[in-house]
């Protein structure tokens, strides 16, 4: 008798691309995308300063960038500027999120107040705030006070707007159906209107974050004794573009730091906006 022929497998088809990137996490595979992205623009920017400017007093190639971080680490200057300039953004960003939300509710919820604030929150968030930095400075002195409050102002509208709209978002049907089974005011602040306006809070505390980091940096400009904007100053007094890109570099990173955690924050909070 014959031996039975053995059954051929067809050869499996390799996976394609678009199938090995659904099958990953969809958190690593954002993470990998922006990384890519990163470290593609950090490539270009580093050809183009050395190939095509090829002048540091122009433009500092990323590797200049970093050599000039690891520099003013080693002599304890950078972590004295990163100090000065975070103890200001922090102590005014907290007071004008306090203040901000705090406004935002008593606007949403008083007509009298939301009449009487209306103009002023309108005029002074249309003012170019930063233009009042001198003037700030030539009351408190070049101390941190002026630096916080500069910060404070430009932080506190974007916060105070985004906070009333969302507590005006809440759903009517909703309140009256809460009210209908007895719930107080106060209950319904806390379970339904608070939890709604939630996401509008984040926004504007996200807004916040470039706001104010751009009030110190501005502030530290017209008069400080130390802080990042004044390393800034400083480099680009002698000319030195590394030292000068480095500051902005950490702000840079600053920011994106914080905006990821209070991404992240809403994602904890309300996920039910995520979809």
């Amino acid at each position: 008798m014959e031996a039975p022929l053995e059954q051929v497998r067809p050869a499996t088809a390799p996976a394609s691309w678009d199938g090995v990137l659904r099958a990953v996490d969809p958190f690593v595979r954002n993470r990998a995308r922006g990384t890519i992205s990163i470290l593609g623009g950090l490539l270009v920017w580093e050809l183009f300063s050395r190939v095509v400017i090829d002048n540091a007093l122009f433009l500092a190639a990323p590797t200049q960038i970093i050599a000039a971080i690891i520099k003013l680490t080693d002599s304890g200057e950078l972590e004295h500027h990163m100090a000065i300039s975070g103890i200001e953004f922090i102590i005014g960003y907290v007071i004008a999120s306090l203040l901000g939300i705090a406004l935002g509710v008593a606007m949403a919820g008083s007509a009298t107040v939301k009449q009487m604030m209306q103009p002023w929150v309108s005029g002074l968030y249309a003012t170019p705030t930063i233009a009042l930095a001198p003037l700030f400075i030539l009351w408190l002195g070049i101390g941190i006070w002026s630096k916080v409050i500069v910060v404070a102002t430009l932080v506190l509208f974007p916060v105070t707007i985004n906070t009333e709209a969302g507590l005006r978002q809440t759903s009517e049907r909703l309140i009256e159906m809460l009210r209908s089974f007895g719930a107080s005011r106060r209950q319904i602040f806390w379970k339904l209107a608070l939890p709604s306006a939630t996401p509008f809070v984040l926004a504007g505390l996200k807004l916040g974050i470039g706001r104010g980091l751009i009030g110190v940096v501005v502030a530290e400009l017209f008069g400080s004794r130390a802080g990042l904007g004044r390393l800034i100053s400083q480099s680009a007094d002698s000319f030195n573009m590394p030292e000068l890109f480095a500051g902005v570099v950490i702000l840079a990173v600053a920011g994106i730091v914080m905006t990821a955690g209070f991404a992240w924050l809403e994602g904890k909070l309300v996920p039910w906006t995520k979809d």
